[in-house]
């Protein structure tokens, strides 16, 4: 389907000063009288100094912001970006402990020997951190956008994405150059089925199996043999300064990315008007945007982690929206595809994902996603 299109231009610890724990009593006078309690100047100028340390090191400690997020190297850079920005965009938060990292264990972190459609599915990433900010007890939560369910808990908001990220996917294999010169019957790790069925459609004589853990995890799997190729997000080798591990760079057409793959996104709780206003001046709305209609259409779907889907938006050469969408079978059997087009702005975008989300799942019929 064409949307409206317009010919518009695209947008473009310090050391604390401490008094010894007792005064040394002074030596008698030779009258045997106490010697005076006044002080010199001097020593009044050295106990108001570390009266004034002692009260900046307790400012110090009470932190004006805290972040909460997973564990992994990945989700920690993710942090750190959320961070220096914020530091870099208000002064206040780039005094010495104005800002603290939170880390929170979360389902998807514990289990790693299972599927992550048989733990769960959504919300396996972004429960724990998401309970921890509605009780108060981190301000903002930053997540992978690809581990946000459609829905967020009440009392929470996503006011924010950060300037997105590659979305491509990066092909990494110690024994070929691509994944067609993998010979058959070779073994791709990958815990997407997005990925796998792209792969099986394209790669019928190839085998993916179960490959879950952190990108330094999967990287090890991969130098210890236990699979032959493995393919990981272009964003994430990117903010881990470890691309000159990847063997070659999938375009979008041999491998659509994830719905929101490659963007950052950060939460606050609805009513704190204090993180609402710190979190605007970081958004990027061309992202915000892109991420939008990505998602009405994962949500026009209602696809689990059970059901192949890949989606993506972007800015035209005429400064307009191209989605692409894709739903598939996990074999890689049957793939459905469709491209739409409009106008680069929120309500025509996110009406484009439903429509695409609606014009497959016409196509898809009852029961393509039973399985």
């Amino acid at each position: 389907m064409a949307w409206p299109i317009s010919m518009r231009s695209p947008a473009t610890h310090h050391p604390l000063l401490t008094s010894p724990s007792h005064l040394l009593r002074r030596p008698a006078s030779p009258t045997g009288l106490r010697p005076s309690r006044s002080r010199s100047p001097r020593r009044r100028t050295m106990a108001s100094n570390a009266a004034v340390a002692v009260e900046q090191e307790t400012q110090a400690k009470v932190s004006l912001l805290r972040i909460g997020t997973r564990g992994s190297p990945l989700a920690l850079a993710q942090a750190y970006e959320t961070r220096d920005k914020l530091m870099a965009t208000h002064p206040e938060l780039a005094e010495h402990g104005a800002i603290e990292i939170i880390i929170i264990k979360t389902t998807g972190d514990k289990i790693l020997n299972q599927p992550l459609a048989d733990i769960g599915g959504k919300g396996l990433f972004t429960k724990e951190i998401d309970e921890a900010l509605l009780e108060g007890r981190i301000d903002i939560a930053v997540h992978s956008m690809k581990d946000v369910p459609t829905y967020v808990p009440d009392g929470m908001i996503l006011p924010c994405n950060l300037p997105r990220e590659d979305v491509r996917d990066a092909f990494i294999s110690l024994t070929a150059s691509s994944l067609a010169e993998l010979p058959a019957g070779s073994v791709v790790g990958s815990a997407s089925l997005r990925r796998q069925s792209q792969i099986l459609h394209r790669y019928p004589s190839l085998k993916v199996e179960n490959f879950r853990g952190n990108v330094q995890t999967r990287l090890k799997k991969l130098n210890e043999g236990i699979v032959h190729a493995t393919l990981l997000a272009l964003a994430g080798l990117k903010r881990l300064n470890m691309t000159e591990n990847l063997t070659a760079i999938l375009s979008v057409e041999e491998m659509l990315p994830a719905i929101a793959q490659g963007a950052i996104g950060i939460a606050c709780r609805s009513d704190d008007d204090k993180m609402i206003n710190y979190l605007s001046s970081l958004n990027h709305e061309e992202t915000r945007l892109a991420v939008a209609c990505e998602r009405a259409f994962l949500e026009t779907l209602d696809g689990s982690c059970r059901t192949p889907i890949a989606g993506y938006a972007c800015r035209d050469n005429d400064g307009n929206c191209t989605f692409r969408g894709l739903v598939a079978s996990p074999d890689g059997t049957r793939v459905l595809e469709t491209t739409q087009t409009g106008l680069y702005e929120y309500d025509v975008m996110v009406a484009m994902g439903k429509d695409a989300g609606k014009e497959l799942l016409s196509k898809a019929g009852q029961d393509f996603f039973d399985w």
